[in-house]
């Protein structure tokens, strides 16, 4: 019983992929094609996550679960980082009827100087 169950989670984890995939190959700017791959990653990786799960020890499972906070902690970090980074170097959206709500204007800031720290 698992089996099956574990294959329809693969099935539906390679669906998400796909779609994220296709979403890359359709979608007009950087900003759209971010989302698709963030959330076809994202979504891939946990189903397919859970998927192995299913038929796997309870090593197995440990390991995916770390896995899967790994994903959920840093997809949507690096998303961000790729987002601004296509933001200050002036990468404009190409979808019809776009609009800049950020109220900040960080394409006008030097950024050859970070304004952060660590």
């Amino acid at each position: 019983m698992n089996i099956a169950i574990s294959d329809i989670f693969v099935i539906v984890g390679l669906v998400f992929m796909t779609l994220g995939v296709v979403g890359l190959i359709r979608m007009p700017d950087v900003y759209t094609k971010l989302h698709a791959a963030s959330k076809a990653v994202f979504l891939g990786i946990i189903v397919l996550g859970v998927a192995a799960a299913l038929v796997g020890t309870a090593e197995t499972g440990m390991r995916l679960i770390l896995l899967s906070v790994l994903v959920l902690l840093t997809t949507p970090v690096s998303a961000h980082a790729i987002a601004r980074a296509a933001y200050v170097h002036r990468n404009r959206m190409a979808t019809a009827g776009a609009l800049d709500e950020s109220g900040h204007h960080l394409a006008d800031h030097d950024h050859a100087e970070p304004t952060w720290r660590i």
